[in-house]
């Protein structure tokens, strides 16, 4: 089992990251790696909810918290 990397550690990469890629490509590289991220929770979500069996998600889930028409 792999050890969970520390401050210091993540200070490294971040720093090792800097020098390769320079301070303009960071917000890039970030973008592209958060949207990385987003992509694979929604797969595995909609994995684990075809496994489950439950249906999609209804349109009614992503209404306004200002509608009343739930009760």
């Amino acid at each position: 089992m792999l050890p969970i990397p520390g401050p210091a550690e993540l200070i490294l990469v971040l720093v090792i990251v800097l020098i390769l890629f320079g301070p303009g490509k960071l917000p890039d590289i970030g973008n592209a790696l958060g949207k990385g991220i987003r992509e694979f929770r929604k797969a595995s979500n909609d994995l684990e909810d075809s496994v489950r069996g439950d249906p999609k998600r209804a349109a009614t889930d992503d209404s306004p918290s200002g509608d009343t028409t739930k009760h």
